[in-house]
């Protein structure tokens, strides 16, 4: 009789090396593409995030795309500076100010955020639609069993 647990720890280090190993190579290659647009990874992942979700609480930003403030302030400083956004504060609560697209941003976002998305595509071209709408909500189901493993 097989030793299933045997098994599964095998296929557990198994798909841990694998998802690793391709989550590095894609990374890389969405991280190549951003570069090409004169942005930081993180100044290209704000703008992204305010294209898509409008203007947004600075103290929120961080948790949203998993950086932390110091690095949200020094960018969004960054993109300031370039005149992409600007911070906007909140008309009833002074604690909080918005991250805003400023015209400049929108319309360099506007203009190499389809390139981006199309080199993901190329990126992720390896599986087939039908293919990926099947592992997206499996890999999605891991990480969030993952996120609640506590040793």
């Amino acid at each position: 009789m097989p030793d299933l647990a045997a098994d599964d720890l095998h296929l557990s280090l198994r798909l841990f090396v694998v998802l690793s190993k391709a989550s590095r190579v894609i990374t890389e290659r969405a991280l190549r593409d951003m570069k090409l647009y004169g942005l930081s990874p993180t100044e290209f992942t704000v703008l992204e995030l305010l294209y898509h979700k409008g203007e947004f609480p600075l103290q929120q930003i961080g948790s949203k795309i998993l950086m932390t403030s110091g690095s949200i302030t020094y960018n969004i400083d960054k993109l300031e500076r370039k005149g992409l956004i600007k911070r906007i504060p909140c008309e009833v609560d002074r604690r909080v100010i918005y991250a805003h697209l400023t015209e400049d941003g929108k319309q360099l976002i506007d203009q190499i955020f389809p390139i981006h998305a199309k080199a993901i595509q190329r990126i992720m071209h390896g599986l087939s639609t039908e293919e990926k709408e099947a592992v997206i909500p499996l890999i999605k189901r891991l990480g969030i069993a993952a996120s609640t493993y506590d040793e």
